[in-house]
């Protein structure tokens, strides 16, 4: 009878899917091992919750990866257990299966620099790069661990899978075996469909990146419940810039005026440079963590921190997103990236006001400048698209000489190549720079090797390399008769390896310096409030006298009392809205959370007893939320 309804054939199916679901317990784990100090389990009990919880989520992952297997396996075909079928099935699994389960290793290494895990956005960005092929070649080399832990579990899953053979038995009741075998694809069709959409419930709908969230109390402990396929998956052919109604639309206007109008300062034309650091972040400054109180601190930007006591810091700055590309948008044009680079979703290609059209506005030369290969990080597009009028990269650069093999141009040379060009340009000139040397696989030129400190961890020596580029850089500029008429405004993309467990928080994962410099010293100071990348672009207006109106989310550093200072971000599938004395998390449908200011980790919710400080936070932030799409997808990135 067994013959008949096919149970030698189900007994393998369920065990080769086991074999998948034993793997991706082990990815969770190594994924684990790899990031333990950013994921923050407090015991062994709570990470075996989090892994049962992730079950639901893997099966999704491996349901959607296995559909084309557990249909074959159980067609009601005469051949099923001929050997040549068997084979068929054996490549058909592990096609789909290995390539879903390397994803997971991904993650392994890329986490710690964008803190979610990987999903098609950041596919998507790769593709603008040309040297895709270097890089892959070069992370074999430099993380060869994780290359052999795929290949050493890929070769035992291969090897459990051939434990369990289907041996051959044609069915001689071919009826009774017809009928038994559609039985038993609708009985398994059922568990599927119920497997990817979470449960049986009329209502529920598959489950998303989001649902993670629901079993966690630390934001970033979703990441463990989740698995990189599942996220690859589920966000293929969608984006969240969707238009959402959440709050009355005065609220918007009460606590962000994204139509702006400055009157603060009289009309001026001074040069602007805007240098956005390569992985920068705030925690490698020591001008910055004075007061930081964290044991044992050591900065290694001896030259930025000596022109930031001529300089206004904001020692409390964060960034608008984790990627490169958000860094570029977040600040020339003051649009934040949230769960998908805005550069990434259907709405870029629009009219946009950014500093970029503004200043252009007013007469200015407007270049961007990045040493990297043309179109890299898609900078050269979104810079056509914002209407810079100059692009500088690897090719107008043009000596191989320099390039280090990995991104781009060493930044001395090539900040030197950028001040000789603008050196040819007619004032006012508003130049953007990119830098590249600051960045993994953490290498400096080897006339320099030995000459930076090397600290604690791979980046600190790229960091002092990095602040002697920008030295070498002021030398020079100092002689140009343009460096008196200059504004000069430093910033970061986003952070990177961190040192510190202050800088393992949360929250302050995404912390980045601000600096202003005016060579005549006429702005100074420490500025401890919350200030974020979007406040540059109406800041750098504000202080030239622009006169019109124009769009922006965020505000004057230097001279609006309107707005409250507040940040936004989006960290571990929430946004994360810092104002005042609270923190606010929002997963886009309702406030998960609310904590105290000081509280970056995250760790202790307020929300069961919210006071109205934390619901006027909370009611902002959908309001920002909300504007924020309604304003991408109406196409309103500008002032009427």
């Amino acid at each position: 009878m067994n013959k008949f309804i096919r149970i030698a054939e189900y007994k393998a199916l369920f065990y080769r899917l086991f074999l998948v679901y034993f793997f991706y317990f082990i990815a969770r784990l190594l994924f684990f091992a790899y990031n333990y100090k950013l994921l923050k389990v407090d015991s062994f009990t709570d990470y075996l919750a989090l892994q049962y919880h992730g079950l639901a989520f893997d099966t999704a992952a491996i349901l959607y990866l296995n559909a084309l297997f557990i249909v074959l396996s159980i067609l009601p075909f005469w051949h099923n257990t001929k050997r040549g079928y068997q084979k068929f099935l054996f490549y058909v699994y592990f096609t789909f299966n290995l390539i879903g389960f390397a994803t997971n290793f991904i993650d392994f290494i890329y986490y710690k620099y964008i803190y979610s895990r990987t999903t098609i956005a950041v596919l998507d960005i790769m593709k603008h790069e040309s040297n895709k092929g270097n890089m892959f070649f070069r992370f074999i080399v430099s993380y060869w661990h994780v290359y052999v832990l795929f290949f050493v579990l890929a070769f035992l899953w291969i090897y459990l899978y051939r434990k369990v053979r289907v041996e051959h038995e044609a069915p001689k009741a071919k009826v009774v075996y017809f009928s038994s075998s559609l039985v038993g694809l609708l009985v398994i069709a059922t568990l599927v469909v119920g497997g990817i959409r979470g449960d049986f419930k009329k209502s529920t709908r598959p489950i998303n990146l989001i649902d993670a969230n629901r079993h966690v109390t630390k934001s970033q402990h979703a990441d463990i419940v989740l698995n990189t396929p599942f996220a690859i998956i589920r966000t293929l052919g969608t984006t969240s810039f969707k238009k959402i109604n959440l709050v009355d639309q005065s609220l918007v206007e009460a606590n962000f005026q994204p139509i702006k109008h400055y009157t603060n300062n009289p009309k001026t034309t001074p040069n602007i440079v805007l240098i956005i650091t390569e992985s920068f972040g705030r925690e490698y400054w020591g001008s910055f963590n004075k007061d930081t109180k964290i044991k044992g601190y050591v900065g290694y930007t001896p030259f930025l921190d000596s022109l930031a006591q001529n300089s206004l810091i904001f020692t409390n700055g964060f960034a608008n997103g984790s990627k490169s590309i958000h860094g570029m948008s977040s600040i020339i044009a003051g649009i934040p990236s949230f769960r998908d680079a805005f550069t990434s979703s259907p709405y870029p290609k629009q009219k946009i006001q950014s500093l970029v059209s503004t200043l252009k506005e007013e007469g200015y030369d407007t270049s961007f400048f990045h040493g990297a290969p043309n179109g890299s990080m898609g900078f050269l597009g979104f810079g056509n698209i914002l209407g810079f009028d100059h692009y500088y990269g690897k090719t107008e650069f043009n000596n191989d000489a320099e390039h280090d093999g990995v991104w781009g141009i060493w930044d001395e040379p090539f900040l030197q190549f950028m001040k000789q060009t603008i050196d040819k340009k007619k004032a006012p000139f508003f130049t953007t720079v990119f830098t590249v040397s600051s960045h993994e696989p953490y290498i400096v030129p080897k006339k320099y090797e030995g000459k930076f400190p090397k600290g604690t961890t791979p980046m600190h020596q790229c960091v002092g390399y990095t602040d002697y580029s920008f030295k070498k850089f002021f030398e020079a500029a100092k002689k140009a008769p343009w460096y008196k008429n200059t504004i000069f405004i430093i910033t970061a993309d986003h952070g990177n390896l961190t040192a510190y467990p202050e800088y393992e928080k949360v929250v302050n994962r995404s912390a980045t310096p601000i600096l202003i410099f005016k060579p005549d010293n006429s702005l100074k100071g420490v500025n401890t409030d919350l200030a974020q990348q979007i406040d540059i672009y109406p800041t750098i207006l504000d202080m030239i006298g622009y006169d019109k109106p124009f769009r922006s989310w965020g505000r004057s550093l230097v001279g609006d009392k309107k707005i409250k200072p507040y940040t936004i971000n989006f960290n571990g599938n929430q946004y994360q809205f810092q104002r005042g004395n609270y923190i606010c998390t929002f997963d886009g449908k309702q406030i998960t959370g609310y904590y105290d200011i000081n509280d970056k980790a995250l760790e202790h919710n307020l929300i069961a007893k919210p006071n109205k400080e934390m619901l006027e936070n909370g009611e902002a932030c959908k309001a920002i939320v909300q504007d924020y799409f309604e304003r991408i997808v109406d196409q309103k990135l500008y002032a009427k």
